[in-house]
């Protein structure tokens, strides 16, 4: 079964948009921007749920205020007992891998890791080098997020300007 792009109008853009913005602004609010009645935005929205271009909504919180002081890129480089799925059952049990990717070049995957401090990361970053399947890793700490009102610096995504791009 191939994936089907689902088709997005104007309209659906618009309610994506001011959702992205705010994922709690009411139908009605959006209904009154789009020109459209609160019914007929939660119809648009179901249906972008269902197709999954809505994938779900979140509370975004500023890592810091949990703790999470250090940041870092870990490029991981497997032997063959590595493949993706096993990859994948390995950071699901690190709760400070937050994003994890098989990725083109020399490494096998890139994770992305969040920790209280330098000694915690150094620790977490000793038991993915112990998995047995680990050659080697190769690790890049973050310094300052040169974008810092994105997703990952702890802010809500703001959405292109679309008449930028035209």
């Amino acid at each position: 079964m191939t994936y089907q792009q689902p088709v997005l109008d104007d309209l659906d853009r618009q309610i994506l948009a001011a959702l992205v913005a705010n994922a709690r602004t009411s139908f009605t609010e959006i209904g009154q921007s789009v020109g459209l009645s609160a019914p007929a935005v939660k119809r648009r929205v179901d249906r972008m749920r269902e197709t999954e271009v809505i994938t779900g909504f979140t509370t975004i919180v500023r890592p810091a205020a949990l703790g999470w002081r250090t940041e870092a890129y870990v490029e991981v480089f497997c032997d063959a007992a590595g493949p993706p799925r096993r990859l994948a059952e390995v950071a699901r049990t690190y709760p400070e891998v937050v994003a994890a990717v098989t990725v083109t070049g020399g490494a096998d995957a890139l994770l992305h890791i969040r920790a209280a401090d330098i000694d915690h990361f150094e620790e977490v970053l000793e038991r993915i080098r112990a998995e047995p399947f680990v050659t080697r890793t190769n690790s890049f700490i973050a310094l300052t997020h040169l974008l810092p009102n994105s997703p990952e610096a702890g802010s809500p995504a703001t959405p292109p300007d679309e008449t930028k791009s035209r």
